[in-house]
């Protein structure tokens, strides 16, 4: 039975993707959601241009990350502005990502660089209401969050023996 999350006092929330190879540099993706309750799956894909290989058949990673984190912060935005009774007459959120690339060997590493989100709310709430909003907005967006702290990502290798980190 599918719980309303607004009941409850808190919660774990689990997503779960599932990707295939499915081109040159495609990804098909399942992404279902599987705590506190069932939802999805949503079917999505990625792809890179050319320069990476790819024949740009759907969106980059990257662009999906950065559409995410845009898309948490207005979903909470929104959703916290209802809660407290405040009326947003147009909402605008522009977001910039950087990285950092270099050369490796045959490959190259990655780093984050830095995160600037834009915030553009119209409303009849007075300043200080707005600033509030946006600060627990950032507190409940899960993507922000994230970004937020330290996470460690294990990785394993699925091989005949078992799963072995790596």
């Amino acid at each position: 039975m599918r719980g309303d999350p607004r009941l409850m006092d808190s919660a774990v929330i689990q997503y779960n993707a599932e990707g295939h190879a499915s081109g040159k540099m495609r990804s098909d993706l399942v992404v279902s959601m599987s705590h506190p309750f069932a939802d999805g799956p949503w079917e999505m894909a990625t792809d890179e241009g050319a320069f990476h290989g790819g024949e740009a058949s759907a969106p980059p990673p990257l662009a999906l990350f950065v559409g995410g984190l845009t898309g948490c912060i207005m979903t909470q935005i929104r959703s916290l502005a209802k809660r407290l009774g405040l009326v947003l007459s147009d909402l605008r959120v522009e977001t910039r990502v950087q990285w950092t690339w270099v050369a490796v060997g045959r490959g190259y590493e990655s780093a984050p660089k830095g995160f600037e989100i834009d915030v553009k709310i119209e409303s009849s709430a007075a300043k200080p209401e707005i600033e509030a909003l946006i600060a627990q907005a950032r507190r409940g967006c899960f993507i922000s969050q994230t970004l937020g702290h330290q996470n460690e990502i294990r990785y394993r290798l699925k091989t005949q023996e078992g799963w072995t980190n790596v």
